[in-house]
Formats: structure tokens, sequence, C-alpha cells
């Protein structure tokens, strides 16, 4: 059966004029460029039109102007949002990379706002007045806290090892163990990364066992560097063997070759004792001897984005004389929040308290449910619709590729609306404002406290308990 339709509504339809003049959209356009409300409206009119020419609208004609004003609003809040917006992390997973991985410490937001804001002394002394380097405010920083004689900062891990491979053994050969040809995130493999390194492959021993006597036997006159690389984002369990550090160490003094470990997430303090797997340290490796050593900066550390490289002078300084260190070189804002974490380190009393990503991984469990329990108290005061609501205990993860078989007990609430789906609730608040990502698990969307700020609660009880009434009001 046809619709009807009733072309006469056309005449309701409000000038594009009459729209701009509303007080809300005039408003809006007093933020907002011009041209983009302007196009906001004009859609919002031709798909009044399009609805009224199928036959779809069953207003009356008094709804139809109101429907284009809220159509045109909706629209220029939509175009004018910023497509990197703010989620609460109710997954459970701590350097959620999807997500940014590592939240900054209020010390490290403070610098980048400073620097974002004024003019710098990015790369001048001020004493000499002379141009100076970038890597200065971090270098004596990160020997301190190393105990490497230098050190430098790039963009990324990724290109911090492509930098090492790149400057010590263009052209010559690596060897490493084939249990430690991991894979990291995006599908990049360390085999491809020392591919455009410029520098040849040698894998030596089996994929559970690699011996000393391997690297000792596969070393020749093309050999320049002996690779270990921290298996951070996976575990071989059972009947295993891998050559440390400390050996490799040996074996490349014995036969004048560098040795270089990439960490991958590599820390500054031992978790351990707080129930976390025991894993080794930058202080450690560097202290094992190893020539190079590389790490992340926004994983275990807790800081933004970066490749950290530390080790012997002079293999640093032929780092930073290679062509490919401007191309993967860290700009300002990384250098003002990397110093201020890192200055975090230099008290260790309140690191874990200042630094999120320590924070969070080190929070007890009680700390957590009581968090919960604050939410379940908001969440029955504000939901108005029958919606189950109960806290459970449950495991978060690290993540970020770091600590892959570490269970962090935590507390989650768990909320079961009667009036749509699980799948339907998670999909209303991850298009939320602020979007809100949690766990979909035995029929019922959960939330984990240990990821969701202190200072978040007040917001993620508001946009849920909004976002499940409004459900049951729209059926």
């Amino acid at each position: 059966m046809e619709r009807s339709v009733d072309k006469s509504l056309l005449r309701y339809l409000p000038k594009v004029d009459q729209l701009l003049h509303h007080p809300e959209i005039a408003a809006l356009m007093a933020i907002c460029p011009r041209p983009l409300v302007v196009d906001s409206v004009r859609a919002s009119i031709e798909v009044m039109r399009r609805l009224i020419y199928s036959g779809e609208f069953t207003g009356s004609a008094d709804d139809i102007a109101e429907l284009v004003v809220d159509k045109s609003i909706s629209l220029i809040k939509k175009a004018t949002r910023p497509n990197l917006r703010t989620v609460i992390n109710g997954t459970g997973v701590v350097l959620h990379t999807n997500l940014g991985r590592a939240l900054l410490s209020q010390s490290a937001r403070v610098a980048v706002d400073q620097v974002a804001s004024s003019y710098c002394n990015l790369e001048i002394n001020l004493e000499t007045g002379k141009r100076g380097s970038r890597y200065e405010p971090l270098e004596d920083l990160l020997i301190k806290l190393t105990g490497a004689e230098a050190a430098m900062v790039v963009n990324n891990n990724a290109s911090a090892v492509l930098l090492a491979l790149g400057a010590l053994a263009r052209g010559k050969e690596v060897i490493v163990s084939r249990g430690q040809l991991v894979e990291i995130g995006g599908s990049f493999r360390i085999p491809e990364v020392m591919e455009q390194s410029g520098a040849r492959l040698v894998e030596v021993g089996t994929t559970n066992k690699t011996y000393p006597r391997d690297y000792i036997k596969a070393i020749t006159s093309e050999t320049a560097l002996l690779l270990h690389v921290h298996t951070s984002n996976y575990r071989i369990v059972g009947f295993t063997r891998e050559t440390s550090v400390e050996e490799l160490v040996q074996i490349g003094r014995q036969s004048n070759i560098p040795v270089m470990s990439d960490l991958g997430s590599g820390f500054l303090v031992d978790l351990s004792k707080y129930g976390l797997p025991r894993e080794p340290s930058v202080q450690e490796t560097v202290a094992a001897g190893a020539d190079v050593v590389t790490f992340s900066g926004d994983k275990l550390l807790g800081g933004p984005q970066a490749g950290i490289i530390v080790g012997k002078r002079h293999y640093i300084e032929e780092m930073k004389r290679n062509p490919l260190t401007r191309a993967v070189r860290i700009n300002k804002f990384t250098v003002a929040a990397l110093e201020a974490t890192l200055r975090e380190y230099l008290d260790e009393d309140n690191v874990l308290k200042n630094v999120p990503t320590l924070r969070m991984l080190t929070e007890p469990a009680q700390d957590i449910l009581a968090r919960a329990e604050r939410l379940l108290n908001k969440l029955q005061e504000q939901i108005t619709v029958n919606c189950q609501l109960e806290i459970i205990e449950g495991f978060s993860q690290v993540g970020g590729g770091s600590m892959p078989t570490a269970e962090l007990p935590t507390y989650l609430m768990a909320c079961v609306p009667t009036h749509l789906t699980v799948g339907e609730l998670a999909v209303r608040l991850r298009l939320g404002e602020p979007s809100v990502l949690g766990r979909v698990q035995d029929e019922k969307y959960l939330i984990d406290l240990r990821t969701v700020q202190p200072d978040e609660i007040d917001q993620l009880a508001e946009v849920m308990a909004r976002l499940i009434n409004s459900a049951e009001v729209s059926r």
C-alpha cells in the first residue's frame, strides 16, 4: 500500500535565513564557521523535504520548523565535534593502544600546556645563546635514572630499533634468536624492521631454545651486532631456554661485537612487589652490559609516545649523526611531557601515585571497590527505569603489549537493562558524549573501575543514566 503524500506541507519548510536567525542556531554560528552552519541548515531542510515527499513524515505542519531546527543543531554539533574525542575507559585495559595508551601525569600535562602556549628554548642554549640540542633536557635525566653513558629519544620504539640497526649494522649481519622474532602492533615485525634498516638478519636457535653456542657458531666477519629482543607481548613457557643479556654481552666482548637489547615496554621501577610479573628493568639491562637499550615512553614508563635509546656514548653519538634521526625526531610536546614524566621518577615515594599508569597498575582492589560502590550509588539514584545493577569481581589487563600473563584483580559494574539489549547499550554509550567503552560479557555490560579515573565517576554515571533512561522513552 502506497503512503499518501501531502505536498502542501512543503510550504511550512522554514527558509535558510529564518533558521540562521533562530536563537540557538545564531548562538552556534557565533562560535562555529558560518559556511558549516549554513550547510548543516540546508541539509536539515533537505532531509525534511525528502521525508515529506516519501510520505514518511507523519507529524503536523506545526512540527516541521521545530524538527528542522533540532536537526540543524544536531548536524552543526556533529560537524564541529573533534574527531579525536574524550573516552571514558571502562575496559580494564590500562595501556589500551586504541585509546591512546598511557595517560599523562599532571606535571606532564602542565609542561605540554606551557610549551604549547608560548615559545620555548627547544634548540637554543639560553646560557651560551647558541644552538642547542632538543635531547639535552632529557639526556641527563635518562643517564641519572638508567645508569647509561648517554641517551637520545625518537618518536617511538619501532623508530628507535630502526635507527639503531641502521646506524650500527647497515649492510652487515645482526644475529637474533628465532624465539625473539616478535611482531609488534600493527603487524610490524622485527625481520621487516631489520630489512628496512639495511641490516641482514641471521636467525639462530629454535623457537623455544637458543643457547650461547648458537650465537658463537653464527658469528662471522660480517657480524655487526648481537640483538636481544625481550618478548614483552607474549610468553613461551615449558621446555624453553633463552640466552640472557649477560651471556650475550660476554660473547660480544670476546668477539668485539656490540650487544643491543630491545626491551619494548621497558620500565624504571620494579612492579613485582605489587603482584605483577617480574620483568627486566632498563637499569638492570644497562648494568648487565648492553651497549644499546631501546624501550617505549608510552607503555610501562607512563609517558608520551616516544622511543628511548640509552647506552654507550659512542654508539649513541653515531645514531645522532645518522640522517634518519631527523626523520624520526621528537617534537617540543614530547620533550616537555617526557621530561616531566622522568622527573617524577626522581621521587620514588610519589612516582606510583603521580604517574597514572603506575597508579592504575598498582592500585589495591579495595580502592577500586570503593569507586565501584560510588558509581553504583549514583546510578541507582539517577536511573529511573528497570535496570539490573551489581558489582562483581574480575580481572584487568596491563595491555599495550606488556605483561601478557598478568591478571589484576578488580571490581566491575555489571549493568543489564530490561528495555534494550546489552549490545544496544554498548553502542549508545560508545556514541555518547563523552564516549564510554566497556566490555560485553555473559550478557552483561561491564565497566571495569580500575581504568575509570576518580574524577570521571560523576560524568560516567550521568551519561549512563541519561542514555539508559532515554532508551525507554524512545520505545
